[in-house]
């Protein structure tokens, strides 16, 4: 099952329909430009908070969704601080987490951890896990973009000392205790919330 992010309404696309959530479109995939017609209704309809589309065949279908967008990879980390806080950016106005493009021939885990030090102006973290990959569409110029980001937690051990990145539009880089984590939730990204989720989970199985 693929979660597909647009701002923050949500498609999935799964291999049987997906009877968990209220759905407001579902479409069974059987043909590709009715699909196409389904993605831009989607995108254009404010209204359609969330769609499911589902096929048997899930790899045909997500090949065929992938292939109405221009592809890019992004990719970032979790830094948890060993006196227990995780590092944030605001961007924009928005609480986020460090991540960026991966430049061509750089593998995701150098990617996150080149955008952690020029994001937020640290060095030394270790990666120690990965997580799950989210994806999300976006528009630029006259063409959209699906982007994958590949994400990573990782540990870090410096100082608190950060430097954001203000040509990116990042205007702090700060280290926030588990307990924000609630608040970050209700000022970030729908996809950033999930991985904080996930990272949530693995903390308390610790």
């Amino acid at each position: 099952m693929y979660k597909v992010y647009f701002e923050n309404r949500f498609m999935v696309l799964s291999s049987q329909p997906d009877r968990m959530q209220k759905y407001c479109l579902f479409y069974k995939f059987h043909d590709q430009m009715e699909l196409y017609d389904k993605i831009s209704e989607f995108i254009n309809n404010r209204n359609l908070k969330c769609a499911n589309f589902y096929s048997y065949k899930a790899n045909h279908l997500w090949k065929a969704f992938e292939s109405y967008f221009n592809w890019v990879e992004a990719a970032g980390g979790v830094v948890i601080h060993d006196t227990d806080q995780i590092l944030f950016i605001k961007r924009y106005g928005k609480w986020d987490i460090p991540k960026g493009h991966i430049k061509k021939d750089e593998k995701p885990d150098e990617c996150a951890l080149r955008e952690i030090g020029e994001e937020c102006g640290i060095t030394g973290s270790t990666i120690t896990g990965q997580l799950r990959p989210t994806y999300h569409i976006y528009p630029y110029g006259n063409k959209y973009y699906l982007k994958k980001t590949f994400w990573f937690l990782l540990d870090y051990k410096g100082p608190y000392e950060t430097s954001p990145q203000l040509s990116e539009g990042i205007t702090e880089a700060t280290w926030l205790p588990y307990g924000k984590l609630p608040g970050i939730m209700n000022e970030t990204w729908a996809s950033v919330s999930d991985v904080l989720n996930e990272v949530s989970l693995k903390l308390f199985k610790k």
